[in-house]
């Protein structure tokens, strides 16, 4: 009998140890909390300027798809950055973005642009791009208060850079693969706040060279609304070395323009330089175009 006793007390002890390895333990329901709606909504309806290779031929462009494939947006509370959204083109309601806030005062900045990667926002005075590369960008800066009442803002984004475009006259050689330009007197990094650069950047641009192409173009946010930039444009082939270079000094930017330098790099009065040979004219492109001869 009591070796009976102890087989069904075994038997027993195995169907428990069982039955706890396959089922999980019950830890009681939580009570659901539903989301709470937004009561901030920013939407993104228009542009200072578009782009001037854009299809779109209105100033207000409502589509954002057109004009920028990244959005960037930052909410900070004095200092403390509360919020950051990241939207790119193709994501669900692009160009929309709703969130909820605590009752208080913001700082809200937008960034729309075109780089390979969101924009890094250190501080509302101080947003940069992966590796200082930058795209047509705008911006939209402006402080709220958040109360009882849901909120929304239609937004126009502000273009905060200025471009040099290089037109050759005639096609590069061959053996000319890249254009390397390096140039001083603007920023690659952004302050929200002003609209302006907010750092004196070193910029470094590689553009490989398509066969037959002569349209070449860059980009730089001003310190201020005009500036000037030194201009080293130099002709690489496969294996990097100068074929030929041209420094361009005093060269005149302006937020919301096109500087456009027309000549032939390879047609310099100088056998190091092409500067003497180069034009510069104004058209109406953006807010306008500058353009000059070399």
């Amino acid at each position: 009998m009591k070796a009976l006793l102890a087989k069904l007390s075994a038997l027993v002890c195995i169907a428990a140890v069982s039955l706890a390895s396959c089922e999980k333990p019950f830890v009681g329901l939580e009570p659901e909390t539903p989301d709470e709606p937004a009561n901030v909504t920013f939407r993104v309806t228009g542009f200072e300027q578009i782009p001037f290779d854009s299809p779109v031929t209105s100033r207000a462009a409502e589509d954002i798809a057109q004009v920028c494939s990244r959005i960037n947006l930052v909410v900070y509370d004095g200092e403390t950055k509360v919020k950051s959204v990241v939207q790119k083109k193709g994501d669900a309601d692009y160009g929309t973005i709703a969130m909820t806030l605590p009752q208080g005062s913001y700082k809200v900045a937008i960034i729309g642009h075109s780089t390979s990667a969101s924009a890094t926002v250190t501080s509302l005075e101080k947003i940069s791009f992966t590796n200082n590369l930058l795209s047509d960008t705008f911006s939209y800066y402006t402080e709220i208060t958040v109360g009882d009442d849901a909120q929304t803002h239609d937004v126009t984004l502000r273009r905060v850079v200025a471009m040099f475009r290089l037109v050759q006259t005639k096609a590069l050689p061959q053996e000319v693969r890249r254009l390397k330009f390096y140039y001083t007197g603007g920023s690659s990094t952004l302050s929200a706040v002003t609209g302006y650069g907010s750092v004196n950047s070193k910029q470094t641009v590689n553009l490989d060279v398509a066969s037959g192409q002569t349209q070449f173009e860059v980009y730089t946010i001003p310190h201020a609304e005009t500036g000037v930039l030194r201009m080293t444009i130099s002709a690489l082939d496969a294996s990097d070395t100068v074929l030929k270079e041209c420094v361009l000094e005093e060269v005149p930017v302006q937020r919301n323009r096109i500087t456009v330098y027309t000549g032939d790099l390879f047609d310099g009065s100088s056998a190091e330089t092409g500067e003497d040979t180069f034009r510069l004219k104004v058209e109406t492109a953006w807010g306008g175009e500058d353009n000059y001869e070399f």
